[in-house]
C-alpha cells in the first residue's frame, strides 16, 4: 500500500473514537502520548552505548535493585523516567504504577489530574539489551475509581487491583529490527510500524488475529524440575511429537523477553508458558499481573487467543498486590483450552512416557 494511503496511528485512534460519539478524546490523547514515550525508548535502545544519556546513567557506580528484588539496567532506570515524563503532565491522568517503582506515582500538584491510571512495565527483557535482542515496552490503561476522579486525591494501591477484563486499552511497543507499536482499544488489535523518516507510528497490521492451532510452544526448560505435573505432562507430549499422542511434531521457542514471544505468537500462534512451579513456593509465578499478564493477556483475548494462569482466565483474576507475581499461559486458543483441562483433570503419580499414561494414546 503506498504510504499515502496508510493510516497513522493518530488517524487510526480518531476512527476508533467514532464509535463513541460522546467520548472526550483524553484516551486518545493519553495513548498519544504513551506513543511518543515508545518513540523515545526506540531510539536510545537503538543507539545503545552511543547515547550519551545511557552512557552518564551507565557510568553511575554500584547499581540500583527494584521492589522486585531485580538489579535495574540503566535502561531500565531511563525508560521509567520517560514514561513519566512524557505522562504526567497531560491531564489526563489521576496516577500512574510502573513495575520499576514500589509505590503508585502521584501526578504533582503542578498538573491537573484525569480520569485514567496508566500502569506499565517500561522496558520488558532488559536483560537481553546486552546481547542485542529483542526488548519492549507494555502499558495498560485503566478508568480511575469515580471516588479518586471526584475528589481528586492521591492515588493509593488499591485504586490499581481492578481485574484485567477492566482495561480500557493495552499494548506494546516492540524495539527490534523495526519498532512496532500494538494496541488494543477493545475493538480487535492493530499493528503499528514506525516510519523512521516521518517518525509516525502506521497502520501496518490491521486486526491481527492468533490462529487457534499451533505447533509451537515457548517454556524455560531449565525449571523442568520445578513443574507441576500438568504444565510436565504438556510439554512431554508436544515432545513426543508425531509418535505421541498429539500425532504432530512441535517446536520449542525461548526468547526469555516475553514482548518478543507475544509478538511473534500473534504474528504465526503459538503457545507461551510461564507458569507457577516450585521452585520458590513464596512466589505463585514469576511474571507480573498489573504490568505484563493483564496488558498482554488483554491484546491476546482480543486477537482471539487465550491467556490463563494454567487454572482460569487471567483476565478474571482481581489483583491483592501492586506487585503481585502469577503464572501465566497464552497464546493460540486451543493449546491454552488444553493446558488449563490438564490442570483440573485428576493426575497420577507418575506419569512417566506419555505413550503408556493411563489417558490412553487416541484422547482428544
Amino acid at each position: 500500500m503506498p504510504l499515502s494511503q496508510r493510516w497513522t496511528l493518530t488517524r487510526y485512534l480518531i476512527e476508533e473514537r467514532r464509535r463513541f460519539p460522546g467520548a472526550s478524546g483524553d484516551l486518545n490523547a493519553l495513548l498519544l502520548d504513551v506513543s511518543l514515550a515508545c518513540k523515545a525508548i526506540a531510539r536510545i535502545v537503538a543507539f545503545g552505548q552511543l547515547d550519551d544519556a545511557l552512557g552518564s546513567v551507565a557510568s553511575a557506580q554500584g547499581g540500583s535493585v527494584n521492589v522486585q528484588g531485580e538489579v535495574q539496567k540503566p535502561l531500565d532506570v531511563l525508560s521509567n523516567d520517560i514514561f513519566i515524563r512524557m505522562n504526567e503532565w497531560s491531564g489526563h491522568l489521576a496516577g500512574m504504577a510502573s513495575e520499576e517503582m514500589d509505590a503508585p506515582r502521584q501526578i504533582p500538584e503542578a498538573f491537573s489530574r484525569g480520569k485514567y491510571l496508566l500502569v506499565f512495565d517500561p522496558l520488558d527483557g532488559s536483560s537481553n539489551i546486552d546481547v542485542n535482542v529483542s526488548v519492549g515496552s507494555i502499558f495498560s490503561v485503566l478508568r480511575a475509581p469515580q471516588a479518586v476522579v471526584d475528589s481528586g486525591r492521591d492515588v493509593v494501591e488499591a485504586d490499581f487491583f481492578q481485574p484485567g477484563a477492566t482495561q480500557i486499552a493495552a499494548g506494546y511497543a516492540l524495539y527490534g529490527p523495526t519498532t512496532m507499536l500494538v494496541l488494543s482499544v477493545g475493538n480487535g488489535v492493530a499493528g503499528f510500524t514506525l516510519d523512521p523518516n516521518l517518525g509516525e507510528f502506521m497502520l501496518t497490521h490491521r486486526d491481527i488475529q492468533v490462529p487457534a492451532d499451533t505447533h509451537e510452544f515457548a517454556i524455560n526448560s531449565s525449571n523442568s524440575r520445578f513443574w507441576e505435573p500438568p504444565v510436565k505432562r504438556y510439554v512431554d507430549e508436544c515432545l513426543a511429537g508425531k509418535t505421541g499422542p498429539r500425532s504432530k511434531d512441535f517446536n520449542m521457542r525461548w526468547i526469555a523477553s516475553m514482548v518478543a514471544e507475544a509478538h511473534r505468537i500473534l504474528m504465526r500462534g503459538g503457545v507461551f508458558l510461564y507458569p507457577r512451579d516450585t521452585k520458590d513456593p513464596a512466589k505463585p509465578g514469576r511474571l507480573r499481573l498489573l504490568y505484563e499478564a493483564n496488558p498482554i493477556g488483554f491484546i491476546l483475548e482480543q486477537a482471539g487467543g487465550r491467556a490463563s494462569t494454567g487454572r482460569q482466565p487471567i483476565l478474571g483474576v482481581k489483583p491483592t498486590e501492586l506487585h503481585q507475581r502469577i503464572g501465566l499461559v497464552f497464546g493460540s486458543k486451543n493449546e491454552v483450552d488444553r493446558i488449563e483441562r490438564y490442570h483440573h483433570e485428576p493426575t497420577t503419580k507418575d506419569r512417566g512416557n506419555p505413550l503408556f499414561a493411563e489417558r490412553g494414546l487416541f484422547r482428544d
